[in-house]
């Protein structure tokens, strides 16, 4: 343990995450609270940390969250993973109510230099590239004016951007430029953004019938095809490393994103061991793979056997089959994971952090060798 000494007092060093509920029906979403030092002691000894805030209606619920359970209405840092509804909506009620000493939000329509000649029509120009993608982003911009108009310091989250025991490690500002072209509603993807969810939307109508899934221990039933969207392989990937321990926390991020982050984490010379692990994007079979989860995790083990390593997917109430994915579940148990999933309910866990009233120990997951999935 990391024992840090204070006026001749041994301070251990603790944390704790909840993974708040967020999802009344089958839509999912992500709101996370943290906090890390000695969880024992004074606020001025813990730094708290919020990752997303859900859609508007779980703002509330996460600044009650706050107050109630770290007992503070001051928060070090937020982090806005990318700019879909069910992450940065609740955000707007944290930065209203709460005391923030720091944002970081990617602000895309800054990164406009040089991209209209990215696309075909020759009327296009940086300018209107930069109006579109505030447009088409309004909540994160307005969210950037709310910060800045409560004098809260709001900076970019790339690769390599450090505070205290908090760094990012995906995505890197070459990436993320790289896939600005790419985002919903850009004039050279917008016919094609739209037949595609025209077409999806057809898909999703015919996906009534359900087929029965059986499988063996170690058995894989997801590939390493990246099938997410840029706007969610832009999601933020960040690392905490409390006491030797390390989390990382992945948004939305895809096979793509989350690969480039393992280049990170193999170079982190901390030799913090693995201990928390966000699932990306509610569970998504399109956002994992075996040889990233092999990177990033370790190679599958046998059956019964756990690396200690807690994974956990933000999903809604109903969100099955897709939120989370059985498939996606069982390959984070292949690798010895213990697996969790809200479905709605918070989730806590922690490290040398005080009891708390009313919260119990959490039976994971089982191993599904069973499960039903839509057919395409």
């Amino acid at each position: 343990m990391v024992h840090i000494l204070i006026n001749k007092m041994v301070i251990v060093m603790g944390y704790e995450v909840d993974i708040l509920g967020v999802g009344d029906k089958s839509n999912s979403g992500d709101a996370i609270a943290l906090r890390y030092g000695d969880l024992h002691g004074e606020r001025s000894q813990q730094t708290v940390v919020v990752i997303d805030g859900g859609y508007k209606a779980n703002g509330q619920k996460l600044v009650d969250h706050i107050k109630s359970h770290y007992g503070t209405e001051k928060v070090d840092l937020v982090i806005s993973t990318h700019p879909d509804q069910d992450h940065i909506n609740g955000l707007e009620a944290l930065i209203d109510q709460l005391e923030v000493t720091e944002l970081w939000i990617h602000q895309p329509w800054d990164h406009n230099q040089g991209l209209s000649d990215k696309f075909k029509d020759g009327r296009i120009t940086d300018n209107s590239i930069g109006m579109c993608l505030k447009d088409n982003l309004e909540s994160a911009h307005k969210l950037v004016r709310q910060a800045l108009g409560k004098g809260v310091t709001v900076s970019e989250p790339f690769t390599g951007r450090e505070l205290g025991s908090v760094k990012i490690i995906g995505p890197t500002l070459q990436y993320y430029e790289e896939l600005i072209p790419q985002f919903e509603g850009m004039p050279d993807v917008k016919k094609a953004e739209d037949a595609r969810s025209m077409f999806e939307g057809l898909l999703d109508a015919a996906k009534t019938a359900i087929k029965k899934i059986m499988v063996s221990w170690g058995e894989d039933k997801i590939d390493d095809e990246d099938g997410t969207s840029a706007k969610n392989n832009s999601s933020v990937i960040t690392q905490v490393i409390v006491d030797g321990r390390r989390l990382v926390f992945t948004g939305d991020a895809g096979i793509t994103a989350l690969d480039m982050a393992a280049d990170e984490l193999d170079a982190c010379m901390s030799g913090a061991d693995l201990k928390f692990l966000q699932i990306p994007h509610h569970g998504s079979r399109r956002n994992v793979g075996p040889s990233v989860l092999d990177r990033i995790i370790g190679a599958p083990i046998a059956e019964g056997e756990s690396r200690g390593i807690s994974a956990i997917a933000s999903t809604a109430t109903e969100g099955d089959p897709k939120h989370p994915h059985k498939s996606v579940l069982n390959a984070f148990t292949h690798r010895g994971a213990t697996v969790s999933a809200t479905r709605g309910s918070g989730i806590r866990h922690k490290f040398d952090a005080p009891d708390r009233e009313g919260w119990s120990s959490l039976v994971p997951e089982p191993y599904h060798f069973e499960y039903d999935d839509e057919i395409a």
